[in-house]
């Protein structure tokens, strides 16, 4: 195990606590931007503290990465999101930290990690699309994103992919935020459709298997109802034989006194 994967594992956990707190504290003043002016200030600094913990991770896996300019390139939207402040929105990436920890604690096999990644993938992306929407469409010009229940609608309508068109996004990061969220939808419902035809197959392959156990052990059965039928036949065989064997084997005077009789 490499440096970098023993810091992750470290940090793992208070990494996923940082970002539940940094949802919380995004959210709110998304949901009601109308909140008292202390609860806003609290919120703004909670968001620094975890802002500035996720860069801590990111210097400190880069530090501790053997070949640097790999990890810069396979890391590349931490980057872009770390050092670009017009991609606040997107910092709810950081939540994605979650799934990894729920396959770990909530699956044991292929198809139950599958299905642990697609609930939380679906609502994490309802979720940080509907907040990061709604926080980058309300109050611009010719916007009709303005409330957290007009992102929710259209979070949902641009991930199933059904786009009702009444909501829309009209600046840049809005659309780049839409061009992710279907995307996101589109791969999540390929894994739902994969997961089910999946599931489908091995019902129908234990249904078989079923079938060709009760057919074998008829065989069998029938086998074994065969080997008792030829056993009793050639024991009968045999003793009827032995019988003649002895008949014809007789002495000749007796073979005449029996004649005479």
């Amino acid at each position: 195990m490499t440096n970098v994967e023993l810091w992750e594992r470290r940090v793992e956990w208070p990494l996923v606590a940082a970002a539940l707190l940094f949802l919380v504290a995004y959210a709110i003043p998304v949901v009601d931007p109308d909140l008292p002016e202390p609860l806003l200030e609290v919120c703004s600094v909670v968001l620094k503290v975890t802002w500035a913990v996720f860069v801590v991770d990111y210097v400190a896996r880069l530090v501790l990465s053997t070949d640097r300019r790999a990890f810069v390139r396979h890391n590349l939207l931490d980057l872009a999101v770390l050092a670009l402040p017009a991609l606040r929105p997107l910092r709810l990436l950081r939540l994605l930290a979650l799934l990894a920890i729920l396959n770990r604690a909530g699956a044991n096999n292929l198809r139950g990690r599958v299905i642990v990644y697609v609930v939380g993938g679906t609502l994490l992306l309802v979720v940080c699309g509907s907040l990061a929407i709604t926080d980058a469409e309300r109050n611009q010009p010719g916007a009709n994103i303005e409330h957290i229940g007009d992102g929710l609608w259209w979070a949902v309508s641009t991930m199933t992919t059904v786009g009702y068109g009444d909501r829309y996004p009209v600046t840049t990061t809005g659309r780049f935020i839409a061009a992710a969220l279907m995307i996101g939808g589109i791969a999540l419902l390929g894994v739902i459709t994969a997961t089910l035809a999946s599931w489908l197959v091995q019902r129908v392959a234990e249904a078989n298997d079923e079938e060709q156990a009760a057919t074998r052990a008829q065989v069998d059965a029938l086998a074994e109802e065969v080997r008792a039928l030829r056993d009793h036949l050639s024991a009968g065989t045999t003793g009827t034989a032995s019988d003649l064997q002895g008949w014809h084997g007789d002495p000749p005077e007796e073979r005449q006194d029996a004649g005479r009789a």
